[in-house]
């Protein structure tokens, strides 16, 4: 029901690659896609973390079986 997250790990991969923007994703099992408060200040942490390293958090989506929300079109990433 948790899991920590470390900017370190979230943009090595984009670090490498030399890319200029990521896309986040993560599923919530229970099927229910509204974000937790957690999942609101992980985004705004690793919006921060990108701006501090050049690259772009366009969006952070989560995602179930047959469901998706995306944080940027929900107004949780300004």
């Amino acid at each position: 029901n948790s899991s920590m997250v470390s900017p370190r790990e979230v943009f090595k991969t984009a670090i490498m690659q030399n890319a200029a923007s990521i896309i986040i994703a993560h599923n919530h099992p229970s099927s229910d896609v509204e974000p937790s408060p957690e999942d609101i200040e992980v985004t705004k942490r690793l919006v921060e973390s990108g701006q501090l390293l050049g690259i772009e958090v366009l969006d952070h989506l989560i995602v179930s079986n047959h469901r998706y929300l995306s944080l940027r079109e929900k107004g949780f990433m300004v």
